[in-house]
């Protein structure tokens, strides 16, 4: 048998030397073989046996689960809560866990004189905008009025290809087969609730 297995190998590799380190490596306590390897049917097996089971004891259990069903039945079923209309308790509760810093009479006059600079500023370039919106508005109106008939209809109408839209319909091609939807890592804290 080694010698067959020593010719195949020595026309796959081509060579004497490798048969000999073929042959080495097959007589070391390493590397067994695969044909050492022998597996036999199981014999002197049998089926498993099943269990005996007392018939009163079988009727009593069947009784026993009919008594818990009709006790489930009974009782009406809990509802689930949604949790997202549940607030936590420590959002209701409204004491500050840090008392306020005390503001010298410094920074608490800063601060009011910087809030005042920074509505001025804000409503400074508020009337600009709208100065601006207004200005822009006018001109359109002179424009709009110098023209001629024909121009001014063409120029109050809307222009389609300003926002070209395009717009492809819903396909009423059957689904694919066994398309299997491709899903994202995501991990599933979802409370299961037994009754």
């Amino acid at each position: 048998m080694e010698g067959i297995v020593c010719r195949t190998a020595s026309r796959i590799i081509s060579s004497q030397a490798s048969c000999s380190i073929v042959l080495t490596v097959r007589h070391s306590h390493w590397f067994t073989s695969v044909l050492y390897l022998k597996t036999s049917m199981p014999l002197r097996a049998e089926p498993k046996k099943k269990k005996k089971v007392d018939p009163r004891r079988e009727i009593m259990m069947k009784e026993h689960l009919k008594k818990k069903l009709k006790r489930l039945e009974k009782v009406p079923p809990e509802l689930i809560p949604i949790e997202d209309f549940i607030t936590p308790a420590k959002c209701f509760d409204e004491t500050r866990i840090r008392d306020a810093p005390k503001l010298s009479f410094e920074e608490s006059e800063r601060r009011a004189l910087l809030l005042k600079e920074w509505s001025r500023y804000k409503y400074s370039q508020h009337q600009t905008e709208m100065d601006t919106i207004e200005e822009a508005l006018e001109a359109q109106r002179q424009a709009l009025d110098e023209l001629k008939l024909e121009l001014y209809k063409a120029a109050v109408s809307p222009d389609m290809d300003l926002f070209p839209f395009q717009r492809e319909g819903p396909s009423y091609t059957p689904p694919i087969t066994n398309y299997e939807a491709p899903e994202g890592k995501y991990n599933n804290i979802t409370r299961v609730y037994t009754q």
